[in-house]
């Protein structure tokens, strides 16, 4: 898998090659076992059922790292963030801020795109409770190595969405960028920002799950002010 990560040779490759993962067995058991079994609302559907690649522009000024797929949203509909209430919150929040040309997220062909915008997940497939380990986060991490690389020329600014994205981009300064990660590394919060010389900025955002927006930890305001400061730091109009 890391060999056949790192010989991608753009996007297309690379999301083809993610999409045929079968590296952490946990996982690929899950994903399967959800797809079968399915939840009750989409039963007469077909689940994609596989690891999920990134989605937007090749040529993005803003990277959005996640976590995972959600069992019914992107491991049902194969597109990230999409037919579930985060993908919901999330949307919204890029077509208020210009970044997307709709506000919502249903289907894989429902005709969404993004303005400089790329997401893309520390892992790639839904895992159970939402909770991926750190071994399965660390095997999936050449898949994320490659997208960053291949948009590296691009990229000025990522937006890690909870505390696990937030750890999980530091090893990419070593892998994609030649440059040693800082030691202490910097404490994730709501609005935290990080800059390097030659390297994006990271800016720290509460994850768009429903047990933030639903209780108020995370508000559409809070989106629009860190996706704001996204488009400023990195020159998007």
């Amino acid at each position: 898998m890391v060999a056949r990560a790192a010989r991608a040779a753009d996007l297309a490759d690379l999301d083809g090659a993610v999409s045929d993962c079968f590296a952490c067995p946990r996982l690929v058991d899950w994903r399967e076992e959800v797809a079968r079994t399915r939840r009750a609302a989409f039963r007469d559907q077909e689940y994609w059922g596989r690891p999920v690649p990134g989605f937007g522009t090749p040529d993005a000024r803003i990277g959005i790292l996640g976590l995972a797929p959600a069992a019914h949203g992107g491991n049902r509909t194969g597109r990230i963030f999409t037919g579930d209430r985060s993908g919901d919150v999330l949307f919204a929040a890029l077509h208020r801020a210009g970044l997307a040309n709709q506000p919502t997220s249903v289907a894989a062909d429902d005709g969404l795109a993004l303005r400089d915008t790329r997401i893309f997940a520390a892992v790639r497939c839904a895992p159970p409770d939402n909770k991926p380990t750190p071994a399965e986060r660390d095997t999936c991490a050449p898949w994320l190595h490659r997208e960053v690389a291949l948009i590296r020329p691009t990229l000025r600014v990522v937006v890690a969405l909870g505390a696990f994205a937030w750890a999980a981009w530091w090893p990419v300064l070593r892998e994609v960028y030649g440059t040693r990660p800082p030691s202490p590394r910097p404490a994730f919060g709501h609005g935290a920002h990080w800059s390097g010389t030659t390297v994006p900025a990271l800016l720290g955002c509460y994850h768009v799950s429903q047990q933030n927006t639903f209780t108020g930890r995370l508000t559409p305001g809070m989106l629009d002010a860190v996706f704001a400061r996204a488009k400023q730091l990195a020159g998007v109009d």
